[in-house]
């Protein structure tokens, strides 16, 4: 069974950066594809980027440029930097890899 972890979330001012880490553990040999997702109050959850298991990435249009995925497979985590939030980054962001999901972690964007 895996497990995944979610940490970095906080309060940060628009124009500010965060990096969110999804740490993976239990019966896992190394990180497959792993995607993020977000949910603002009242909205749907939104996928935000994939990482695939040869290291090409996708990101959504109203990330692109600012948001960016890397891997350190040593620790089998993830990482999103968000650079240039804005407000409407503020969500629960889940990161999720195969079936499994992480338990989510805010990330407020203050204007």
């Amino acid at each position: 069974q895996v497990q995944l972890v979610e940490s970095g979330g906080g309060l940060v001012q628009a124009g500010g950066s965060l990096r969110l880490s999804c740490a993976a553990s239990g019966s896992i040999s190394s990180i497959s594809s792993m995607a993020w997702f977000r949910q603002a109050p009242g909205k749907q959850r939104e996928w935000v980027a994939s990482l695939y298991s040869g290291g090409d990435t996708n990101y959504a249009d109203s990330v692109k440029g600012r948001f960016t995925l890397s891997r350190d497979n040593a620790k089998n985590t993830v990482y999103l930097q968000m650079n240039s939030l804005k407000p409407e980054d503020t969500a629960v962001y889940y990161c999720r890899m195969s079936l499994t999901w992480g338990q989510g972690i805010q990330v407020t964007v203050s204007s």
